[in-house]
């Protein structure tokens, strides 16, 4: 469908960008290999051992939802984009929406097969009529290490929160297609990124696809800045001309030159920094090998965005290789706890969304809900509450690897010690403590009295099925204050 919203006055309400802590610079690539061969790359984020694209997705809907005032039970519909999904069959949204408390019956749609998938996400969404909605796009592409796309590749997610009058307004949008085989493909199978690099080819379909889709939108389209997608550093600047934009117009939001390629999360996060930084007339193009490109032109007052704010952390190349699983070896002979599938679901709302029980007897909080209270002993049917996401250290000690129960292994191969912490949390002045893994920092670097905040991780891979779960980071002083 081109040419104007047919859902008039949606806009974004809120947006939400969520970047890994790791960074790798492109120099330490390059002396590993002898040579870089991600143009205009500088350094990209790197997913933690724990991080995929749905704990990505994860964290920026949630940032995503504080920019507003929609709370997640009143979504009424949820659109997720990525190409790297946790499972090749398997529709991720309902996990999603349950680590966000989005109910049962709100619209779902899943795209993925094209970086195409984070604008066709938000384009999906707004066709459904379900509002409000949550849009979300994440994305880890990987490539073989010593290709374009392996250098090239990233980290990184947004997402945005739809509502009839949104800030910022959905003006138009329009498509285009048409067949280029073999620019960028992933065979079934695999989970590594190729491509022909045939620049002379890769140019001319990225440039006639892009125009072609901006094209549709006509002459007065006159954006003030362009979230375009970003594969690497240079080809974006390629389709200045058929933009009729400056190169600035694009340089000012992409994050490939600083984070990588964010593949089907690249356009959508330029978005929502062009909203951060105040812009108000946004074309925003998503492109996608095969080929194809949609174009999307907001206009109006900017919306409230929130970022990821954790300090970014230098690793070395080997450090880069272990984080990503390069380097690992085979699960331990034995495997460790089995907990089923039906025992980890029942328990979801405890280990996702932090619910407690409270007694009706004594108020007292208990964690997870289920069994006697705690303090008055009560048996009884608990008010489930949710706890909020910040709480205290009480106590932390280290973990090494070598210590850590089998089903930790792998994980702890990749990302080496970490700490695990007694934390309290509090609501209505009533707390309760429990013991969660420590991400994001080193584990020296975590004291009793730190603030942390709650988030969703990967805890374990057992007969293929990930279960995923509440662990903490810190947070800093100035983002406590405020």
């Amino acid at each position: 469908m081109n040419g104007e919203s047919q859902s008039v006055g949606v806009g974004i309400a809120g947006a939400g960008i969520y970047l890994p802590r790791y960074r790798i610079d492109a120099d330490d690539i390059r002396e590993a290999w002898g040579r870089f061969r991600a143009s205009g790359v500088r350094s990209k984020a790197v997913a933690a051992a724990d991080e995929d694209s749905l704990t990505m997705a994860a964290d920026a809907a949630t940032r995503a939802l504080d920019a507003t005032e929609v709370e997640a039970r009143e979504i009424r519909c949820l659109a997720f984009g990525t190409t790297t999904p946790p499972l090749a069959e398997e529709d991720p949204t309902p996990r999603l929406g349950e680590f966000l408390g989005v109910p049962a019956d709100a619209t779902r749609r899943f795209l993925t097969g094209s970086t195409r998938a984070g604008t066709q996400a938000l384009l999906t969404a707004v066709e459904t009529g379900a509002l409000p909605a949550l849009v979300v796009t994440a994305d880890c592409p990987r490539g073989e290490p010593d290709s374009p796309e392996g250098h090239a590749a990233g980290a990184g997610a947004a997402a945005f929160v739809l509502t009839e009058g949104g800030a910022t307004r959905l003006a138009e949008h329009a498509e285009y297609a048409v067949d280029y085989p073999g620019t960028r493909f992933r065979e079934v199978g695999s989970d590594r990124v190729e491509g022909l690099d045939v620049s002379a080819y890769d140019r001319q379909a990225f440039v006639e696809c892009v125009g072609g889709a901006v094209g549709e939108l006509g002459e007065d389209a006159d954006p003030d800045t362009v979230a375009l997608h970003a594969p690497d550093g240079k080809l974006p600047y390629r389709a200045t001309k058929v933009l009729g934009v400056d190169t600035d117009a694009i340089s000012s939001v992409t994050p490939v030159h600083e984070f990588g390629d964010l593949g089907a999360a690249s356009p959508l996060v330029a978005l929502a920094t062009a909203l951060e930084t105040g812009h108000e007339r946004i074309l925003t193009v998503g492109y996608g090998s095969g080929s194809g490109a949609d174009a999307l032109l907001f206009d109006g007052d900017s919306a409230a965005v929130e970022r990821s704010e954790a300090e970014s952390e230098q690793v070395s190349y080997a450090e880069y290789l272990r984080l990503r699983g390069e380097l690992t070896g085979d699960p331990p002979a034995g495997g460790g706890a089995a907990v089923s599938v039906p025992s980890w679901r029942r328990t979801r709302e405890a280990r996702y969304r932090l619910v407690a029980g409270q007694c009706p007897e004594c108020d007292a909080l208990t964690y997870p809900p289920e069994g006697a209270c705690r303090a008055c002993h009560a048996l009884g049917e608990f008010e489930r509450v949710a706890l909020p996401r910040r709480g205290e250290v009480e106590t932390v000690t280290t973990t090494s690897p070598g210590g850590a129960p089998p089903e930790f292994a792998q994980f702890g191969a990749r990302g080496g010690d970490f700490a695990v912490a007694i934390v309290a949390f509090e609501r209505d002045g009533q707390r309760v403590s429990m013991p969660v893994q420590v991400v994001d920092t080193a584990p020296e670097a975590v004291a009793a009295g730190d603030t942390v905040e709650a988030t969703i991780r990967r805890i374990y891979t057992q007969e293929g099925v990930t279960r995923y779960g509440t662990k903490v980071r810190p947070i800093g002083r100035e983002s406590v204050e405020n």
